[in-house]
């Protein structure tokens, strides 16, 4: 058996969305593409998902990996959803460049998707060409893997592939397919879709599978779906605190962005924040701030609303009887995102016990760093302690903060134990001047760049000699600085 037939038959493919929900997508293949390359392969998560390395590490696996070889076993397919853009409802959005080859069982028997994106048209393309450059494809790759160091949930970048091909966007750029696994590809989106339709039956086969495959234990409750309901808002409120704690922008929290699972998907404008400014947007096409970084948690118990909507005939057959139960999961999303966060702030503050002044004490520190335009992610080393810069120094003898770093401490001194903020505190994160530098040396066949920023920022609570190029912010911030909607 050669290398091609050996990486074509040794992922064990399960179908499940495929045979389960007929009508929730469309059967696609992925388009050939000329002369594709590997431009890297995830070796930690192959061995996770069972792929042998020496095979898919490999011309062999390009083929794979750019769509050109279908693998056995493999069903593909291109999801339909719905989704609100930026407010305004859209009834039919889908995969319009992604091709879902199918899912994998990990060495924990845990199942994931594994899909294509920048594979080429499908019927939910929309007038686009369904490619992706392969700069956005190494920025997605770089945060996604960033963020699963960092311990937020998210999808993984398996594998990126340089197509041979141009796309045309402001210019001609050379053409890549990411390969992307997530626990499922299941959005807010889908079931606005499906609501839609006015389709009951749809709708409780589509909320059945979405508990089976993520929330088993809901089908103990006496109630299903809103216990359904309930857990889904758990996990975006515990996302999205994470999201604030590290400084992160998405910059498109539309309903169809918003996964089922708890995962960050979809990397296309987002950001993560140098100066620390609680209205910041990055995203080119954000231009009334809706999705800016103080608006995510409002935004997220929003698009709950939307999934509660869609679920109010599963949840009681009575309509008025469903609209307070759900609204009353709905209205508590800002109370448990709260302590989601003020959980994360205090371990970030070098605080393990809980006091009712952390609160006020975690809001004055954002408030100081905001107003004398301070980095975020260095300002918790500063007053942890974890670096050789002064606080004092850092906020140029600022009253307010000198008085506040003195509230800190004897805040501390009422902790039963000192939390290691060495292990809270990123040390490094994907500064934007660093994945721009990694992509424009990608695009001059520089590949190097790229493979060192994924290598660091792999480790991002340790500080070596390696990382300490990566560790600061640049020398001079562009405050006009955007990013685009690309993979």
């Amino acid at each position: 058996m050669d290398n091609l037939e050996r990486v074509r038959t040794s992922i064990n493919f399960d179908n499940t969305y495929f045979r389960n929900l007929v009508g929730f997508y469309s059967p696609v293949d992925a388009d050939r593409v000329p002369d594709p390359n590997l431009l890297c392969f995830n070796h930690k998560l192959g061995t996770q998902l069972n792929l042998e390395q020496e095979f898919f590490d490999s011309p062999e696996g390009a083929q794979i990996f750019s769509g050109n070889l279908k693998p056995d076993g493999s069903q593909s397919l291109s999801q339909v959803y719905a989704g609100h853009q930026f407010g305004g409802y859209s009834p039919q959005l889908g995969d319009g460049r992604a091709v879902l080859l199918g899912e994998v069982m990990d060495v924990n028997g845990e199942r994931f998707d594994i899909q294509l994106k920048g594979s080429g048209r499908t019927p939910y393309s929309r007038g686009g060409d369904g490619k992706a450059a392969v700069g956005p494809v190494l920025r997605e790759y770089i945060i996604s893997e960033a963020m699963h160091a960092l311990g937020i949930p998210t999808t993984r970048s398996l594998a990126a592939v340089s197509t041979g091909e141009s796309v045309y966007r402001e210019a001609r750029l050379p053409g890549a397919v990411l390969t992307r696994v997530a626990s499922s590809h299941l959005r807010v989106g889908t079931f606005q879709f499906i609501a839609s339709k006015g389709d009951n039956s749809a709708m409780k086969k589509l909320a059945d599978y979405a508990i089976d495959r993520h929330y088993k234990d809901a089908f103990r409750n006496k109630n299903p779906y809103l216990e359904f309901l309930k857990k889904v808002s758990d996990r975006q409120a515990s996302l999205v605190a994470m999201w604030m704690n590290v400084g992160f922008i998405h910059g498109v929290m539309n309903t169809d962005n918003m996964t089922i699972s708890g995962e960050t998907i979809d990397y296309g404008p987002c950001a993560f924040m140098d100066t620390y400014d609680s209205k910041k947007v990055f995203s080119s096409i954000d231009t009334n701030g809706r999705y800016s970084f103080k608006n995510q948690p409002y935004v997220a118990q929003w698009n709950i609303a939307r999934l509660a909507e869609t679920l109010l005939p599963l949840i009681d057959e009575d309509l008025n009887r469903a609209i307070v139960k759900a609204t009353e999961i709905v209205e508590s999303f800002n109370a448990t995102f709260d302590d989601y966060w003020l959980k994360g702030m205090r371990l970030k503050l070098g605080i393990t016990n809980d006091f009712p002044e952390d609160q006020s004490l975690a809001i004055e520190f954002l408030e100081i760093i905001e107003e004398n335009e301070l980095d975020f992610t260095k300002s918790f080393l500063i007053i942890n302690d974890d670096i050789s810069e002064d606080y004092s120094s850092w906020v140029e003898n600022d009253t307010r903060a000198l008085n506040w770093y003195r509230k800190l401490q004897l805040r501390k001194e009422k902790n039963a134990k000192y939390e290691n903020s060495k292990l809270i505190n990123p040390k490094v994160i994907p500064r934007n001047h660093l994945v721009e530098e990694a992509i424009l040396s990608a695009y001059e066949d520089d590949l190097k760049p790229f493979e060192n920023l994924v290598q660091i920022l792999q480790k991002p609570f340790l500080r070596t000699t390696d990382s300490l190029a990566y560790t600061n912010p640049p020398e001079r911030i562009d405050k006009n600085y955007q990013t685009f909607c690309g993979t």
